[in-house]
C-alpha cells in the first residue's frame, strides 16, 4: 500500500501547475501503477477500475483504522474513516456524499464504506449492534435486486437514488439507521432501450426460482416469452454485481446465484417466508399483466365492445394478487366515476385507454413494492429502546449514492429529474467547499481571497423556479383544463424561456437539425448539453392511477399487497385535494436532501468512469476530461490552492518534519508548537512562503511541502537506523534483565524446592533405621521434575546403605551364599522363572546323608583323593546329573565343581572320575528360562557338556540358579567374567558338530532323561 514517486502525485492539489493536462497527466499514472484514489485536499477522487484490485479487506481496514487522512495513500477506507472519527471524536453528524456519471463506481464506493464502517464498531460484540451491522450490509444487496439493472453505461446500474442515514451510539457503535429513496426509474418496467435489461429481480426470479415456484406462478423460466423482459432476455448481469460473499456456489448462473444471495438476505434482515413469497407474487402479477393485450369486437349495432385477448392471464393475476377475478377484469376494461351528484357511472375504456391503465398499473404496482421492502428494512433497522435523555443524543452517518449524470440517445422526463438531481448536488458542492475554506480562514485569522468559479444557480433556477421554472410550468400544464399535450408544454417552455442562456430548442435555433421540431428542447447543464424529449412529461409528471386499481389492490386478501395501498380506502365519492405530481414530489425531496446534507459535515467521493467500453486498464483521456470538467475538479483544486494549497495543525506539522531541524529535535524548548514551526520553517528559509493561524500553519505553494518531505526522506533512514540500535539495545537489556530475574527464580524456587523435599524425606524416613526392615515399607514421595535426578541419586544411596546394615548382621559363613545368590539374581533375575533364591544353598550336594544317604560316604574318600592329587581348596558345587554324550547315549553322572577343576564322576564305581576340566577353561553356562534343570557347560578347546541336574531332595529342586551362581562368584573373585546364557534353544559343540538341545514338557515322565536326533537332543522334563 506504500507509495513512492514513481506513482505520480496523491494529492491533485500538490500539482506544479493547475492545468487539465497536468491534472491528466498525474490521474493517468496513478491509474496505471493500480492507484485508482487520490486526493483533491479531502475530497477523495475514484476511478473505475473495472476489476478486483488487492486494495480491501480486514489487512488494508487494519491499516487505515484510527489513522489522519494523509498518514496512508488514498483509500475510501481514509474517508470513511475520517467520517467515522468526525463523529465520534466530535460527536458531529457527517455525510459521504458519492457522485458521479453511471458507471462510475459509486454503489461499490457506498459497500465498501459500509463494509469498513462494520469492521470497526462493535468491538464488544453486542448482539443488537451486530444485528444492525448485518441488516446494513444485506440491505443493499436486496436494494439492487430491485432498484438496478443493466443499462447500456453500467451492467448494475442504480435506477434510484438512496441516502441512508446510520445512527450511532455515544461508543460509536451503530444502533440503527433508515434508508431514503429517491424517484425509482419504473418507466423501465415497461420498457428499455436496446441492449438494456429490466430490473434485476425479473430475470433472477425467472432464472433461479426452483420448478416448483414457477409453477405456483404460473411462470416458465425464458425471459422472451414476457412483454417486460423480452427485450433484456438475452442479456446477463455481471457475475458479482448483486452478490455479496454469502457463499453461494460459484458455478451457477449470474442470476440464479444473484437470486439466491437476494433470498439470503432477505432471511439476515428479516423478512419472513410469507412475505417473500408475497413479494414473487407480486412479481409474477406484473409479469403476467404486461401480457394481457386487447382486442375490439363489434357487437349488434355500432358500438365495439373491448375484451382481452388471453383471459387465463386475467386469472393469473387474479389469483396472485389474491383478489376476485370479476374485479379485475372491470378494472382493466372500464373505469369507474362519480358525477356531480355523486352518482357512480361506469365507463369502457377505448383500446388506448386500457393499454394506459394496464401499464400505469404495472408501474405503480412495483414502486409499491419497491418503497414496501425500504419500509421494511427500515422498521427493522429503526433504533429500539431509545431514550435521548438516559442515552444520550445519537449521532449519524449519512451515505449518499445517487444516479450519476445521464446522457442517453433518447432521454425523457427520468432524465430530466436526474440530471437536475445532479446539479443541485453540485451546487452544494461547490458551496460547501467555498464555505468551509472561508469559515476555516477566518476562523484562523488568514485573509480570504474570492475565487471565480462555474456556479450552476442559473441551471437550477431554470429548472425549478417557482411560477417561472420548467417543473412549475409542467406542473401547470398538468392541472389546466381542456386537452394540453406535450407539444404545447414545448412551446410554452419556448416561450418563457427563449432568452434564457442554457435553454434552447428547435423552435429557436432552427438551423440545428440534432433536435426535432415539436418534440425536444436542451439544457447546458454544467456536465454538458443534453437534449430531452418531451414526450410523455405530462403523463409521468402526472403519475395517473385510476381509482379503481388502488381499490381492487387494497381489498387483496393478502396482508403484504394491502398494506402497499392504503389510499384505495378513500370512496370513490370522497373529494381529495389534488394529488402533488412526481416533478414536485421529487423536486420537495431534493430540497431536503441538501437541506439534511447541509446541516452535516460534508466528505466527497467523486467517482469517474475510465472508458465507456467497461474494460479493466483502460482509461481514454477525453471521456474523462469532460468528467472532470463537470465534475469542477479543476476548480476544486483552484479554490484548494488559491490561498494555500496545504493546512495542517502545529501539533502534526511538528510531528512529521521535526527532524529536519535541530531546534525541534527530538523535542523542542520553545514556548510553544507556534515558535517551534517558525524556527524550522527559518532553518529552511521558507517563512515567506507561509501564514501562520491560530492553531494550523497554512502553505501556499506545493514546492514548500516537497522540500520539506525530500529533507525529511534523507533523515528518515538515519533515523530509524538510529531508532533500530536504540529499541534493539533496549530490548537486549530488557530480555537480559528478565534472564537475570528468571534464573533468579529459578535458583530460589529450586531451592525452596530442594528443602521442602528434604524436610518430607526426613520426615518420611525417620523410623528408617529400626531392624529388621530398615525402611522397606517405606514409599519414596514424588519428587518434582528438577530434583528428579537428586532423587535417584538419594534412592541409590539409601539402598546401599540399607544392603549395608542387612550385611551387617549376616554370620561371615553365609556371606559366600549371598555373593552367589546375589551373582545368580544378576543374570538370571526376570530371565529364568525360578531359580532357588528362596532356598538355602548347601552346595555339595553329594557329601549331604539328606541327598545322598547311601554313597554320601564314598564321596568324601573319592573327594580327599581328589582334594590330596589336585590339590583344590574348596569345593564349589556337587550333584548327581544325568548326561547325553556325543553317542546319543545318556547316562547318570555326578558333577564335581571345585576352585579350580570341573569333574565329571561315575556314581556306579565309587565316584571314578570320567572327565576333567580345568576351571580356567570353563567359559560359560546356558540354562533355560523354564523350571527344568538342564545345564549347559561350554569349556574352551573341548566338547561342551550337557546333564540335567536330578535325584534331588526334594523330588525336582531347583538347582541351576545355585550352580549358575557359585560359578559365576568364583570368576567375579578371579577377575573374568562367566557369560551366562538363557535360552530355550541351547547351541552346543560336540567334536566340532553344532547341534541344539531343548526341553519338551511331558507329564508322563517319570524322571528326566534325554532323546536324542540328527539335529540334537531334547530333554524329557516331568511338567507335574
Amino acid at each position: 500500500m506504500e507509495e513512492g514517486p514513481e506513482c505520480g502525485k496523491p494529492d491533485f492539489v500538490l500539482l506544479d501547475q493547475v492545468t487539465m493536462e497536468d491534472f491528466m497527466t498525474n490521474l493517468k499514472l496513478r491509474f496505471e501503477k493500480g492507484r485508482i484514489y487520490t486526493y483533491i485536499g479531502e475530497v477523495l477522487v475514484s476511478v473505475n477500475p473495472y476489476q478486483e484490485l488487492p486494495l480491501y479487506g480486514p489487512e488494508v481496514i487494519t491499516q487505515y483504522q484510527g489513522r489522519e487522512l494523509y498518514e496512508r495513500p488514498p483509500h475510501l477506507y481514509a474517508v470513511a474513516n475520517a467520517a467515522y472519527k468526525a463523529m465520534k471524536r466530535r460527536s458531529r453528524d457527517t455525510c459521504i456524499v458519492i457522485s458521479g456519471e453511471s458507471g462510475a463506481g459509486k454503489t461499490e464506493a457506498s459497500k465498501h464504506i459500509m463494509q469498513y464502517i462494520a469492521a470497526v464498531t462493535n468491538v464488544s460484540q453486542r448482539a443488537e449492534v451486530e444485528r444492525v451491522k448485518d441488516v446494513l450490509l444485506n440491505s443493499t444487496c436486496v436494494l439492487e435486486a430491485f432498484g438496478n439493472a443493466r443499462t447500456n453505461r453500467n451492467h448494475n446500474s442504480s435506477r434510484f437514488g438512496k441516502y441512508m442515514d446510520i445512527n450511532f451510539d455515544f461508543k460509536g457503535d451503530p444502533i440503527g439507521g433508515h434508508i431514503h429513496s429517491y424517484l425509482l426509474e419504473k418507466s423501465r418496467v415497461l420498457k428499455q432501450h436496446v441492449g438494456e435489461r429490466n430490473f434485476h429481480s425479473f430475470y433472477q426470479m425467472l432464472r433461479g426460482s426452483e420448478e416448483e415456484l414457477l409453477q405456483k406462478l404460473h411462470l416458465q423460466r425464458n425471459p422472451a416469452l414476457y412483454n417486460f423482459t423480452r427485450q433484456g432476455a438475452g442479456l446477463n448481469v455481471s457475475r458479482g454485481a448483486v452478490v455479496y460473499r454469502l457463499g453461494i456456489h460459484d458455478s451457477l448462473d449470474g442470476d440464479e446465484r444473484s437470486h439466491q444471495a437476494v433470498k439470503q438476505a432477505m432471511k439476515v434482515i428479516g423478512f419472513c417466508p410469507e412475505e417473500v413469497a408475497s413479494v414473487y407474487r407480486i412479481l409474477a402479477a406484473i409479469l403476467h399483466l404486461g401480457n394481457i393485450e386487447f382486442v375490439e369486437t363489434k357487437e349488434e349495432g355500432p358500438a365495439e365492445r373491448l375484451v382481452v385477448v388471453e383471459e387465463v392471464l386475467v386469472d393469473h393475476v387474479a389469483e396472485l394478487t389474491a383478489t376476485p377475478r370479476d374485479l379485475v377484469l372491470r378494472s382493466l376494461l372500464t373505469r369507474t366515476v362519480a358525477s356531480g351528484g355523486r352518482d357512480l357511472i361506469e365507463k369502457g375504456h377505448s383500446l388506448v385507454e386500457a393499454c394506459y391503465a394496464r401499464d400505469a398499473c404495472a408501474k405503480a404496482v412495483y414502486q409499491r413494492l419497491f418503497e414496501w421492502i425500504v419500509d421494511r428494512i427500515n422498521s427493522v433497522m429503526e433504533p429500539r429502546g431509545r431514550d435521548p435523555q438516559r442515552d444520550g443524543k445519537d449521532t449519524v452517518i449519512g451515505v449518499l449514492d445517487i444516479y450519476g449524470f445521464e446522457v442517453f440517445p433518447v432521454n425523457s422526463f427520468e432524465q430530466f429529474c436526474i440530471n437536475y438531481c445532479n446539479e443541485k448536488l453540485q451546487q452544494l458542492f461547490i458551496q460547501l467547499i467555498l464555505k468551509q475554506e472561508q469559515e476555516e480562514y477566518q476562523r484562523e485569522g488568514i485573509a480570504w481571497q474570492n475565487i471565480d468559479y462555474f456556479n450552476n444557480a442559473a441551471i437550477v433556477e431554470l429548472v425549478e423556479r417557482p411560477h417561472w421554472g420548467i417543473l412549475a410550468m409542467l406542473d401547470e400544464a398538468c392541472s389546466s383544463a381542456g386537452l394540453v399535450t406535450d407539444q404545447i408544454f414545448l412551446q410554452t417552455l419556448d416561450t418563457h424561456h427563449r432568452h434564457h442562456p442554457h435553454y434552447t430548442s428547435r423552435q429557436l435555433c432552427p438551423t440545428d437539425k440534432s433536435m426535432e421540431f415539436g418534440r425536444d428542447f436542451r439544457i447546458k447543464h454544467y456536465a454538458g448539453s443534453v437534449t430531452y424529449s418531451v414526450e410523455g412529461f405530462i403523463d409521468k409528471n402526472r403519475d395517473f392511477l385510476f381509482q379503481d386499481f388502488k381499490r381492487l389492490l387494497y381489498n387483496s386478501t393478502d396482508p403484504t399487497l394491502r398494506a402497499m395501498w392504503p389510499d384505495g380506502q378513500q370512496d370513490i365519492t370522497e373529494v381529495t385535494k389534488r394529488p402533488l405530481t412526481a416533478g414536485t414530489l421529487f423536486k420537495n425531496s431534493m430540497v431536503a436532501l441538501v437541506e439534511n446534507l447541509a446541516s452535516k459535515e460534508p466528505y466527497y467521493v467523486r467517482c469517474i468512469k475510465p472508458n465507456e467500453d467497461k474494460v479493466a486498464g483502460k482509461l481514454n483521456e477525453d471521456h474523462c476530461c469532460h468528467q472532470v470538467a463537470y465534475l469542477g475538479l479543476l476548480e476544486n483544486v483552484r479554490v484548494r490552492r488559491a490561498g494555500f494549497a496545504s493546512r495542517q495543525p502545529y501539533p502534526r506539522f511538528l510531528l512529521r518534519y521535526k527532524m529536519t531541524c535541530e531546534y525541534t529535535w527530538p523535542n523542542h524548548l520553545l514556548g510553544s508548537d507556534r515558535a517551534a514551526v517558525s524556527a524550522l520553517l527559518e532553518q529552511h528559509g521558507l517563512q515567506e512562503d507561509v501564514a501562520f493561524g491560530h492553531s494550523k500553519l497554512f502553505i501556499r505553494s506545493p514546492h514548500t511541502l516537497v522540500v520539506l518531505e525530500q529533507s525529511r526522506a534523507r533523515l528518515v533512514p538515519i533515523i530509524v537506523l538510529l531508532l533500530q540500535k536504540a529499541w534493539r539495545g533496549t530490548l537486549a537489556r530488557r530480555y537480559c534483565r528478565r534472564l537475570r530475574a528468571v534464573y533468579t527464580i529459578m535458583r530460589w524456587f529450586r531451592q525452596h524446592k530442594v528443602r521442602t523435599h528434604l524436610a518430607k524425606l526426613q520426615q518420611h524416613f525417620q523410623a528408617a533405621r529400626q531392624p529388621p526392615l530398615y525402611g522397606r515399607d517405606q514409599t519414596w514421595p514424588l519428587a518434582p521434575a528438577v530434583l528428579q535426578p537428586f532423587q535417584d541419586t538419594c534412592q541409590e544411596l539409601f539402598y546401599r546403605w540399607r544392603a549395608r546394615q542387612l550385611v551387617k548382621n549376616i554370620p561371615p559363613s553365609d556371606m559366600a551364599q549371598i555373593k552367589a545368590k546375589v551373582a545368580a539374581m544378576g543374570l538370571l533375575q526376570g530371565l529364568r522363572q525360578d531359580w532357588g533364591c528362596q532356598r538355602a544353598w548347601i552346595q555339595d550336594y553329594l557329601s549331604s546323608v539328606t541327598d545322598n544317604p547311601t554313597a554320601s560316604g564314598l564321596f568324601a574318600q573319592r573327594l580327599q583323593t581328589l582334594r590330596e592329587k589336585d590339590g583344590f581348596g574348596a569345593v564349589l558345587f556337587s550333584s548327581h546329573v544325568r548326561k547325553v554324550n556325543r553317542f546319543h547315549k545318556s547316562r547318570d553322572r555326578a558333577l564335581l565343581l571345585t576352585d579350580q577343576y570341573l569333574y565329571k564322576l561315575e556314581p556306579g564305581r565309587q565316584y571314578r572320575v570320567m572327565r576333567t576340566i580345568p576351571l580356567q577353561a570353563v567359559t560359560g553356562v546356558s540354562v533355560t528360562s523354564g523350571r527344568d534343570q538342564l545345564v549347559v557347560l561350554h569349556a574352551r578347546g573341548q566338547d561342551d557338556l550337557v546333564v540335567c541336574l536330578h535325584r534331588t531332595q526334594p523330588k525336582l529342586d531347583n538347582r541351576v540358579g545355585e550352580l549358575v551362581g557359585v560359578l559365576a562368584a568364583h570368576c567375579q573373585g578371579q577377575g573374568r567374567v562367566l557369560e551366562v546364557r538363557v535360552s530355550d534353544c541351547i547351541p552346543l559343540s560336540q567334536r566340532g558338530a553344532r547341534r541344539l538341545v531343548s526341553v519338551e514338557p511331558k507329564p508322563e515322565q517319570q524322571v528326566p532323561d534325554f532323546r536324542c536326533s540328527h539335529a540334537g537332543f531334547t530333554l524329557l522334563w516331568p511338567s507335574h
